[in-house]
C-alpha cells in the first residue's frame, strides 16, 4: 500500500510540499541541529519576555526556524492521532543512551510524548505561541502575557527531543510503521 504523504508547509524550507510524518521529522534535522534549535527557542523566549530586548540573529534565520517549527508540530501532531487510532506502533525497547531532558520512560515510547503534548496545547495554541514568539523576539516590545507562551514553549522542547528520538530509532532500527 502506497504511504499518503501530507503537506505539512514545509516547501519554502526543505524544498519540497509533500513528506510522511516521519519523513519531515527526519528532514527537519537533516537541517536542524537540536541543540541549536533548543538554544535559539530559549534565546528567543527570553527576547520575547524582556522589554526592549530584541534577538541578534537574521531575521531570515529566525523566519526558517518558525516555519519549520510550525511543520514539526504539524507531523507531530499526526503521528499523535495515528496513534490514538493505533495506526503508528512503536515497539518498545530499551534504549540506555538518552541525550535529551526527556525521564526513562519517556524515552521507551516518545509517540506517547505527543499525545500528551496535544492533550495539553492544541494547535492553535502552537500557532499563536509560536507567532508570539517571533513576533516578540523581533521587536521591541514585550510580551505582556507570559504565561500563555511559557507552556507551549515547555511542550515544545518536550517535543523536539521526542522527535529526535524516533528520529535517531528509525535511522538505527526498523521498528516503526506509519
Amino acid at each position: 500500500m502506497k504511504k499518503k504523504k501530507t503537506d505539512f508547509e514545509s516547501r519554502f524550507w526543505s524544498g519540497t510540499r509533500k513528506h510522511s510524518a516521519v519523513g519531515l521529522l527526519e528532514v527537519f534535522f537533516q537541517f536542524n541541529n537540536l541543540a541549536e534549535v533548543k538554544e535559539m527557542l530559549s534565546t528567543m523566549m527570553h527576547s520575547s519576555v524582556q522589554k526592549k530586548a530584541r534577538i541578534t540573529k537574521n531575521p531570515a534565520e529566525v523566519f526558517q526556524l518558525y516555519l519549520s517549527l510550525r511543520s514539526l508540530v504539524r507531523a507531530s501532531f499526526l503521528i499523535s492521532e495515528k496513534a490514538k487510532k493505533e495506526i503508528f506502533k512503536v515497539r518498545n525497547k530499551n534504549h540506555s543512551q538518552n541525550p535529551t531532558s526527556l525521564s526513562k520512560e519517556e524515552c521507551q515510547n516518545p509517540v506517547q510524548i505527543f499525545r500528551n503534548v496535544f492533550a495539553i496545547c492544541s494547535l492553535q495554541d502552537f500557532d499563536a505561541f509560536l507567532s508570539a514568539m517571533v513576533y516578540f523576539s523581533l521587536g521591541n516590545s514585550k510580551c505582556d502575557e507570559e504565561k500563555k507562551i511559557i507552556i507551549p514553549y515547555l511542550q515544545l522542547t518536550k517535543m523536539l527531543d521526542a522527535a529526535w528520538l524516533i528520529v535517531e530509532r528509525t535511522s538505527t532500527e526498523s521498528n516503526w510503521t506509519l
